[in-house]
C-alpha cells in the first residue's frame, strides 16, 4: 500500500489526545486537534465578555489542552516549537477540513455510543481511502463500525497508544474482520519506522494484549500481598530493577499513572471476561476498594500507596500505606537474604534462577508470582494472539518489562517453570504440554545469530519478526564475536561492519573499552569496511570511569592519571582518524564520555531519545576527553564576525559550564553536539544498530577519505578570556557559583581561549587537547573537586553547592 501520512486528525483533546497529537508533530506530521465546544462559559470569559459564539470560548477546551500538553514534564514534543504543526479546532465548526487529512483518530470518551455517534459524523466528510482508527483500551473494535460504508470498514482498526505516547513504546494494532489487510500491514510498518513504536499485532479481546496480560499481573500481586504479610515497600522492592522492571516498580507505578485508571480496567475486565480462569482476580481487594471511596488515587490526589508530607522541621517525608490498617507510617527498608545473593549477578535473566530458589518469604513471592503470570499468559493462546513472542512485546514495550512471561521462563527453565504453576495448582495450557511431550525444551532459540520462537501452529520454530531490520547483539554475540575482553565486545555485523560493544558496569568508559575501540579501529582497518560503536545497554553509557580517576587523585598517582586521560583523548581522536568510517549510535544517556565519543565520529546515528551533553562540571572537572577542543572547534567554525564570534564561544562555555544535557536528539542538533546533514535519527531505538550499519556502508561505498588533522581552529586569546573572567568574578560576587566553582569557570575559559594568547590565533587540535588535558589535571588536585567525585559515586547525583 503506497500510502503516506503527512496530515492526520486527531479527534478528543484530553490527555491521550493530546499527546498523542504532538509525537505525531515530533516526526513532522500536520496535525489537526479537535474538540467539543463548551457548552457554557466559564468566568474569565464572563468577565471579558464573550459569548459562546466567540472562536475563543468555542476553541477554549481543545486550547487548554494543547497548552497543557505543551508544559508537561516529561515533554510530549522534542522541541516546544513543533506545537506550530498542530491547528487546533472544535467539532461542529471544523470537522469539514477532516476531508484534506491522510488519518483520522478518535480518542474520545470511553462509551461506545459516543464513538459510534462521532463515526457517523466523521463519515459525512471523510474522503474515501483516509485511515481511521480508535484509540480505545477496552470497547471491542469491531463494535464501533456498525453502520458505516464498506470504505470506512476496510480502513479502519484500533491503534492502541500507552501513555505517555512519547515515551512508551508499545503501540497494538487491532483489525477487525473487515480491516483490508494492507492496511493492518501499513500501519505495523508505519508504527516501527514513523512513530518509533514496537507495533503489536492483537486480536479485538478484551484489555488487547498488553494490558490484559500485565494487569492481571499488577492485580494477582495484590491479592498476594495480603495472603504474604508483604508491605508496599517489599513488593516495590522485590520488583524494580532487580528483574528488570521500571524503577517505579508496582506501587510508585500504580501512584503515577493513577489508580481510577487501574481500577477502571480492572473492573472492566472483570465484567467482560466471565469464562476467564481467572477471572476473580480482577476484582477489587478491599484495600483498593477504600482507597477508591477515599479518593487516594495517586499523585494526581495527592496521595496513594505513597504520601508526600512535611516534616516539623520542614523537610519533606514520603510515607507509605499500610495495607491493613490504611494509615500512613514512615517507610521502612526492606531487606531479604536471597536479594543478597544475587548482588555480584549483572544478566537479569541469571537472576531469576536465584530469586525463585530463595528460602525466605522473597523466594515464595516469585515463585508464586511468576507461577501465576506464565501460567496466565501461556492459557491466553491463541484467545488474544497466536504468537507467545507478541505477548512479551506487548509487556517489554507496555509495561517496561525487560523480559516478558515466555523470556522469564526459558532463564528459570523450561521443565521448572512447567514444576513451578503445577506446585501453585494452576492449570497447564494444553500446548505447553504438546510441546513437553514433543521434547522441545525452550520458547525461544538463536541459529546463526537469528533468534526463533516457537510457533504453535506447526509446531515448530520459525525466525523472528524483522531480519536484518533488528539486530539483537544477544543473538549474534555468541557466534559472532571476533574479539573481547571484560568490558568491551567487537562482533562481525556482516557486510564489513564491525560493531564495538560496551560490556562494562552502566557502560562506563575504563581503560577495557578503550582498548575495544582501539582494536576494533584496527581490525577493521585491516579486513572491514567500517565500524559502528553502539550497545543495547538500559543506556549508551554514563562516561569515564569516576571510580578509576578518584583513586587515582587520591593516591596523587598523577603520572597515571595524566597517562590514563591521555589515552581517552588519543582513543577519541582515533575514532576521528582513521582510515574507515566510524559511526556512533547513542541512546538514553549518552554523558559526559559518551558525548565525546559522539562529538569525533564520522557520523552520528542517534535514538530519537538521547540524553546528550558533557556534564564533567557536576563533578569537578571540564571535559578531558576532547570534548572542552571539540566544542572549541565548533564554535570557531560557526562565525566570522568578532561580536558575534565571541558570542559563539560563551555559548558553549556555558553548555559546559552548565552541563546542559539535551532532552532528545532533536534538542541535540539544535544545541550544536549533532551535525545538520551529517548525523541522523532513528526513531525506533530496536532499528538503530541496523541504521548505524546502513549509515557506516553509505559512507564506505561512497568513497570514504580519513579527515585531515586539523591545525587551523581559531581561538580569541586574551580577548575571550578575559570576559570570561571578568563573567565568573561577577558570578562569585553575586553569588551563583562557589570559589571552587569560579576556579572550574577560569580553567574552562583558558582551555576555550586557547591560553593567554595577546591576540586571535589559529591552533591545532593537539595544542587544545594538551590544555584540556593540562586543567583536567590540575582540577582532580582540588579537595572540593575530590569531594565532588565522591558524592557522585556514593548517591549517583551531583553535588549542589
Amino acid at each position: 500500500m503506497k500510502k503516506t501520512i503527512k496530515h492526520a486528525t486527531v479527534i478528543g483533546s484530553g490527555i491521550m489526545g493530546s499527546q498523542i497529537a504532538c509525537h505525531l508533530a515530533n516526526i513532522g506530521v500536520r496535525v489537526l486537534l479537535l474538540d467539543i465546544v463548551p457548552r457554557e462559559l466559564n468566568e474569565r470569559e464572563e468577565k471579558a465578555g464573550l459569548s459562546l459564539e466567540d472562536k475563543a470560548v468555542r476553541n477554549r477546551i481543545v486550547n487548554e489542552s494543547l497548552t497543557k500538553a505543551v508544559k508537561m514534564n516529561p515533554a510530549p514534543l522534542f522541541d516546544k516549537a513543533y506545537a506550530s504543526r498542530i491547528e487546533t479546532g472544535n467539532l461542529d465548526d471544523d470537522l469539514a477540513k477532516i476531508a484534506k487529512t491522510d488519518w483520522i483518530i478518535e480518542v474520545v470518551v470511553e462509551r461506545l455510543d459516543i464513538k459510534q455517534g462521532l463515526f457517523e459524523k466523521v463519515e459525512q466528510y471523510r474522503k474515501p481511502g483516509t485511515f481511521i482508527s480508535s484509540n480505545t483500551s477496552g470497547i471491542p473494535i469491531h463494535l464501533m463500525t456498525e453502520g458505516r460504508s464498506e470504505d470506512f470498514q476496510k480502513f479502519f482498526l484500533g491503534t492502541h497508544f500507552f501513555n505517555p505516547p512519547r515515551y512508551l513504546e508499545l503501540l497494538e494494532i487491532i483489525p477487525t474482520p473487515k480491516t483490508d489487510p494492507e492496511v493492518v500491514d501499513f500501519f505495523m510498518h508505519y508504527g516501527d519506522r514513523f512513530l518509533g513504536k514496537t507495533t503489536v499485532l492483537c486480536k479485538d479481546t478484551p484489555a488487547f494484549i498488553a494490558n490484559r496480560v500485565g494487569i492481571f499481573a499488577i492485580m494477582d500481586l495484590f491479592h498476594k500481598v495480603g495472603e504474604m504479610g508483604l508491605s508496599v515497600e517489599d513488593i516495590d522492592k522485590l520488583t524494580g530493577p532487580l528483574i528488570g522492571r521500571p524503577k517505579s516498580a508496582t506501587f510508585r507505578t500504580a501512584d503515577v499513572v493513577g489508580l481510577d485508571t487501574l481500577i477502571h480496567v480492572a473492573n472492566g475486565l472483570a465484567q467482560a471476561v466471565p469464562h476467564d480462569e481467572k477471572q476473580e482476580v480482577f476484582k477489587l481487594p478491599g484495600f483498593l476498594r477504600k482507597m477508591q471511596e477515599n479518593n487516594w488515587l495517586g499523585s494526581k490526589t495527592g496521595q496513594g500507596f505513597y504520601k508526600k508530607v512535611k516534616g516539623e522541621d520542614g523537610k519533606s517525608e514520603i510515607l507509605s500505606l499500610d495495607l491493613d490498617t490504611l494509615e500512613y507510617t514512615p517507610q521502612k527498608r526492606s531487606k531479604f537474604a536471597t536479594l543478597e545473593l544475587t548482588k555480584t549477578i549483572d544478566d537479569v535473566r541469571e537472576r531469576w534462577k536465584v530469586l525463585i530458589g530463595g528460602k525466605d518469604k522473597a523466594g515464595e513471592f516469585y515463585r508464586r508470582s511468576v507461577a501465576g503470570v506464565m501460567a496466565y499468559a501461556a492459557n491466553r493462546i491463541p484467545e488474544i494472539a497466536d504468537d507467545l513472542f507478541r505477548i512479551d512485546q506487548g509487556m517489554r514495550a507496555g509495561f517496561g518489562w525487560k523480559h516478558g512471561p515466555f523470556e522469564i521462563w526459558d532463564a528459570i527453565g523450561f521443565e521448572k517453570g512447567i514444576k513451578l504453576i503445577e506446585a501453585e495448582g494452576l492449570s497447564l495450557a494444553p500446548w505447553v504440554k504438546e510441546m513437553q511431550a514433543a521434547g522441545h525444551t525452550s520458547f525461544y532459540s538463536v541459529k546463526e545469530g537469528q533468534g526463533y520462537y516457537y510457533n504453535i501452529g506447526d509446531k515448530s520454530y520459525q525466525a523472528l519478526p524483522g531480519g536484518k531490520s533488528f539486530i539483537v547483539l544477544d543473538h549474534i554475540r555468541p557466534s559472532k564475536t571476533v574479539w573481547k575482553n571484560k568490558e568491551c565486545a567487537i562482533e562481525d555485523l556482516g557486510d564489513g561492519i564491525l560493531n564495538i560493544e560496551f560490556r562494562s558496569k552502566m557502560n562506563s568508559l575504563g581503560s577495557g573499552v578503550l582498548a575495544g575501540i582501539n582494536k576494533g579501529i584496527e581490525l577493521a582497518e585491516q579486513d572491514y569496511q567500517g565500524v559502528v560503536i553502539s550497545n543495547q545497554g538500559d543506556n549508551f553509557s554514563v562516561g569515564a570511569n569516576l571510580a578509576m580517576i578518584f583513586m587515582m587523585a587520591i593516591e596523587q598517582e598523577y603520572d597515571e592519571l595524566n597517562f590514563a586521560i591521555k589515552y581517552f583523548q588519543d582513543t577519541m581522536m582515533r575514532v576521528r582518524y582513521s582510515s574507515i568510517p566510524v559511526v556512533v549510535a547513542p541512546h538514553q544517556m549518552t554523558l559526559g564520555g559518551g558525548c565525546e565519543m559522539s562529538l569525533h565520529a564520522d557520523a552520528v546515528q542517534a535514538a530519537a531519545e538521547t540524553y546528550i551533553g558533557l556534564v564533567e562540571f557536576g563533578v569537578g572537572v571540564i571535559p578531558g576527553g576532547g570534548g572542552t577542543k571539540e566544542l572549541t572547534r565548533r564554535a570557531g567554525l560557526r562565525y566570522v564576525k568578532d561580536d558575534i564570534e565571541t558570542n559563539a564561544y560563551r555559548e558553549n562555555l556555558f553548555r559546559i559550564g552548565q552541563a546542559q544535557v539535551a532532552k532528545s536528539a532533536k534538542e541535540a542538533f539544535d544545541m550544536g553536539l549533532f551535525v545538520e546533514g551529517r548525523d541522523g535519527i532513528s526513531m525506533n531505538r530496536h532499528r538503530l544498530i541496523a541504521d548505524a550499519k546502513e549509515r557506516a556502508l553509505a559512507l564506505a561505498e561512497t568513497g570514504y577519505q580519513m579527515p585531515i588533522r586539523e591545525r587551523d581552529i581559531k581561538v580569541l586569546g586574551r580577548q575571550a578570556l578575559g570576559m570570561f573572567t571578568v563573567g565568573a568574578h561577577t558570578m562569585l560576587e553575586g553569588g551563583y557559583i562557589t570559589e571552587h566553582e569560579k576556579k572550574m569557570v577560569e580553567k574552562l575559559a583558558y582551555v576555550m581561549s586557547g591560553g593567554d594568547l595577546s591576540e586571535p590565533t589559529f591552533v591545532s587540535e593537539q595544542y587544545l587537547l594538551d590544555l584540556e588535558r593540562e586543567a583536567f589535571l590540575s582540577l582532580c588536585t582540588e579537595k572540593k573537586t575530590l569531594e565532588r567525585i565522591q558524592h557522585m559515586l556514593k548517591t549517583g547525583k551531583p553535588l549542589r553547592n
